[in-house]
């Protein structure tokens, strides 16, 4: 206290985050915390059920600047989020995460564009013709950018755009959309939103009989922990969390100082090549 007194700084930043039970977002999180505990700042985190509302991420943001905290955070993973974000003011200091193209604070992000473009050009380097693509969820942010790296890479290579099959991150919904793609006799090459949905999809393919790689390859979005240890092991992108956090925090704290500041910066991703993936039968 006697510090913030002299300073006129908390040494706190706040961090507005939801959907925390997914992998990404906790991830992200995490990265922001430990980011801030090397640099000596605490962390007040307020976790919302929902964005849905505009005035809900807006009335979160307040609460934590009226607790003191030098700056906030947005964890912003859905388009309803970032909406929101368009009606802080530009002196406020506020930054987003995985906010998308057309935000209107700065932001910190992982370049899915480029993860989903490489893990497409990877399994056309095998001899797929095409690569279909199990997306997240339309109001997902993330979801957009990796439908477009995908989209771009096939196109960029001449090769057919199969339509999109949407879902909701779990590995449920991943096993469920396995269904669809079984009626596909020419399928050999899956690009998955997220390595969740890729293990309900394994699991739906092995119970049908089609071996991966062997069949089908199949690669993934996140590299969790168990990703490695999957049937078999799986080539998958994965996304540098703990970089994502201090480049967060340092854009942050450039703003709240008023210095000059990137309007964006960018991690890249890494494509990890395991066993899921192989050439292509003829």
């Amino acid at each position: 206290m006697a510090r913030a007194l002299v300073t006129g700084r908390s040494k706190t930043i706040g961090v507005v985050s939801s959907d925390t039970t997914f992998y990404g977002p906790a991830s992200t999180l995490f990265g922001i915390e430990r980011a801030a505990y090397d640099a000596g700042y605490a962390v007040s985190v307020s976790s919302l059920r929902s964005v849905s509302s505009r005035n809900v991420v807006l009335d979160a943001i307040q609460q934590l600047l009226d607790q003191g905290v030098d700056g906030v955070a947005v964890i912003a993973p859905l388009r309803s989020g970032v909406d929101a974000l368009r009606h802080v003011s530009p002196d406020v200091p506020v930054v987003a995460l995985e906010a998308g193209q057309n935000a209107t604070v700065p932001v910190a992000t992982v370049d899915q564009r480029a993860g989903a473009a490489a893990a497409t050009r990877h399994l056309l380097s095998l001899g797929h013709k095409t690569v279909w693509h199990l997306a997240g969820p339309a109001d997902w942010q993330e979801a957009e950018e990796r439908i477009l790296g995908w989209k771009t890479a096939l196109e960029a290579a001449g090769a057919p755009v199969p339509p999109v099959l949407r879902g909701d991150w779990t590995a449920r919904s991943g096993y469920e959309l396995g269904e669809a793609l079984l009626d596909n006799d020419n399928l050999t090459a899956v690009f998955v939103g997220n390595d969740q949905m890729a293990l309900g999809l394994l699991r739906r393919l092995r119970e049908a009989g089609r071996e991966v790689p062997r069949d089908i390859s199949l690669v993934g979005f996140d590299d969790i922990p168990e990703a490695a240890y999957f049937t078999p092991p799986l080539t998958t992108v994965r996304q540098d969390f703990s970089e994502l956090g201090r480049r967060c925090l340092k854009l942050l704290l450039s703003k709240v100082e008023g210095e000059e500041h990137p309007g964006r910066v960018v991690v890249a991703p890494e494509l990890v090549v395991r066993e899921s993936t192989g050439a292509a039968r003829c």
